[in-house]
């Protein structure tokens, strides 16, 4: 029983790491072949964990909800919208007696209703609210205590100029003729904030996915050698 526990996780990650890193050096169609059969299983093993992850969180609510923990009613709410959901959009029943299509799938029926009138308002008001922490933040980030600060105070006061019509209407009120150079625009916000996000910022982006990948191939070395076994539900 613990070979089934801690040995056979790690021989099952170590074999299929080693298939599928050496699936890309072997161009051939059985090759082809093993990674679509291979994405066929990941999808088939992405539904299951969908599962687990739903009965995780109705366990978690309805915990909480029997225990009468704080804040119990926002689930109760949650379980409530989630049953709402699931049987409008699974349960093979006419809806036209309410106004709605006959097809679960189409867009005038109750699903998408509900999706398009409740969840998307949602989302763009948490999202809306979310914009008022990030500028709360920013405004504490943008402090200009030292050197790094005052460039991103800078960079930032630039590129939100850059980015709105002043920033454009002050590029077309200074705009003066230089001769053989031509119109030239003495405060150029749109131009500076494009320079900004394709350069610096291109190149600030491009070192941080770097790095990301370099550490997810050290962790995937880690996982497929045994090293790293937190995946089994351990520490060590």
């Amino acid at each position: 029983m613990l070979f089934f526990k801690r040995q056979w996780p790690i021989i099952i990650a170590f074999v299929m790491g080693i298939v599928m890193w050496a699936r890309f050096y072997i161009p051939t169609e059985q090759s082809q072949t093993l990674q679509d059969e291979f994405m066929r299983w990941a999808r088939i093993l992405f539904g299951f964990a969908a599962m687990l992850g739903i009965l995780s969180l109705l366990h978690h609510h309805w915990n909480k909800i029997k225990l009468k923990r704080p804040g119990f009613g926002f689930s109760v709410v949650t379980l409530v919208a989630f049953v709402i959901m699931a049987l409008t959009g699974l349960l093979p029943v006419s809806w036209t007696w309410l106004g709605f299509a006959d097809n679960l799938r189409s867009s005038n029926g109750p699903h998408m209703y509900l999706f398009e009138h409740m969840f998307v308002p949602m989302q763009a008001t948490m999202f809306s609210v979310l914009a008022f922490f990030i500028a709360s933040a920013a405004f504490r980030a943008f402090r200009a205590r030292s050197i790094e600060a005052t460039a991103l105070l800078i960079a930032g006061c630039v590129i939100m100029i850059g980015r709105v019509p002043v920033g454009d209407w002050l590029a077309s009120v200074t705009t003066v003729e230089m001769g053989s150079w031509g119109a030239r625009s003495l405060i150029n916000f749109p131009y500076v904030t494009d320079w900004l996000l394709n350069i610096p910022n291109a190149a600030a982006q491009r070192g941080i996915i770097l790095g990301v990948i370099l550490s997810q191939i050290a962790i995937s070395v880690r996982i497929i050698f045994g090293i790293e076994r937190t995946y089994m539900g351990g520490g060590d």
